[in-house]
């Protein structure tokens, strides 16, 4: 059983954020539930036609780009996503980062509950970017280019854990942004699960967020490909990124027609790789860490009751 602990920014006019130590026992899949939202509901094409869903389908030859996001193989095969406005795009964010310097950076976050975004913990907190907490992150939910198809939204709230924030552990490389107004309820969540590792051996992923490179992180773009190998506490794929797309969501469809469902937070390229493998990663949601962004959602007012 690992114990992490959640660990806040500091805030001028109230209390941090209770720490929240797992120590019970949980579950091996456990998930939360994921909302649409009310925004536009019609279907999603780019779901329809990009979406990878279920179990096998392709691999491809890896090579070697040593970056911390990267492209892998000869080409990239990242697609723009047009109908952001639709749901699950929506519920991905553009973020814009300062810290206390002035110094900026982008990244990408998503929603969980109606007030609380994950994302990677360098996107909240880094020595190297911001000397420790950020100080803002805009939070722009669907971006498309010039166009803003929900309201962005500022926060100076953010929390992350303990491994991170105190010992940079990049299997704890998550953070979490609190809102003050429930957007969440318009563009709506994912569902989050932790999965067994041989459950998750197998299906293929989905990864779309906001690179620099394209767009300069106001683009969502998004790909596709099959998870390569499940450690105890990461998920490694073989899914073209580049820098910008930190933070963004790792999602499955275990069927053709089952909602998304986040299983991991993508924060590193082939950089981050262990035992010579060639792929990018992410953090992987195990008990513990759904565990933790209970306690974020219910600290931020919980998600609606079921009627």
């Amino acid at each position: 059983m690992i114990q992490i602990s959640s660990i806040s920014k500091p805030q001028p006019a109230a209390a941090a954020f209770a720490s929240a130590r797992i120590a019970e026992s949980v579950p091996e899949r456990v998930v939360t539930p994921g909302a649409a939202g009310s925004g536009a509901p019609e279907p999603s094409k780019s779901l329809k036609f990009l979406a990878a869903k279920g179990k096998a389908g392709p691999l491809r030859a890896l090579a070697v780009r040593g970056a911390i996001e990267t492209i892998i193989g000869p080409t990239d095969d990242r697609v723009r996503v047009l109908d952001t406005e639709l749901a699950p795009w929506r519920m991905i964010c553009g973020l814009r980062m300062r810290g206390p310097s002035g110094a900026g950076a982008i990244g990408t976050g998503w929603f969980v509950g109606p007030r609380t975004l994950l994302t990677a913990g360098h996107c909240v907190h880094s020595t190297q970017f911001f000397g420790g907490w950020a100080s803002s992150i805009e939070i722009s939910p669907g971006r498309n280019g010039a166009e803003f198809p929900f309201r962005t939204v500022r926060s100076t709230r953010f929390s992350s854990v303990n491994r991170w924030v105190e010992a940079q552990d990049p299997d704890f490389d998550m953070g979490c942004i609190h809102l003050d107004e429930p957007l969440g309820n318009e563009v709506g969540w994912f569902g989050v699960g932790a999965l067994a590792p041989d459950e998750l051996e197998g299906f293929l992923v989905n990864v779309s967020g906001y690179p620099g490179d394209r767009g300069g992180g106001t683009e969502q773009y998004h790909h596709k490909n099959r998870i390569l190998r499940v450690t105890e506490r990461r998920l490694f794929y073989d899914v073209d990124t580049f820098g910008g797309q930190s933070g963004a969501p790792v999602w499955v469809h275990e069927t053709d027609t089952a909602p998304p469902l986040a299983v991991g937070i993508h924060a590193y390229g082939v950089g981050g790789a262990v035992d010579g493998l060639e792929a990018n990663s992410a953090p992987r949601i195990i008990p513990e860490v759904l565990d933790q962004i209970r306690t974020w959602v219910e600290s931020d007012g919980g998600w609606p009751q079921a009627s």
